[in-house]
């Protein structure tokens, strides 16, 4: 089991803040693909976390890894 956090306009989206989902052995690409389509949201700009560390999408995913999708934000 992986544990998904989700911020800003995809917690928005999904209506969560976190999911949880049966996905070790793939990639983080893989993963962000199976989100764009399950939840029809765009993840090409945004940042991911694996278990606190900046990933790429050629990183396997391991069980119990927790995955962060942290969008660009804007401020003032």
């Amino acid at each position: 089991m992986i544990k998904i956090l989700l911020f800003a306009r995809l917690q928005e989206q999904v209506g969560k803040s976190e999911l949880h989902v049966q996905y070790s052995g793939q990639t983080v690409g893989e993963l962000k693909g199976m989100l764009q389509q399950k939840y029809d949201f765009l993840l090409d700009n945004v940042m991911v976390a694996v278990n606190e560390e900046y990933a790429f999408d050629e990183e396997k995913l391991s069980e119990n890894d927790v995955v962060a999708f942290i969008p660009p934000v804007s401020g003032g």
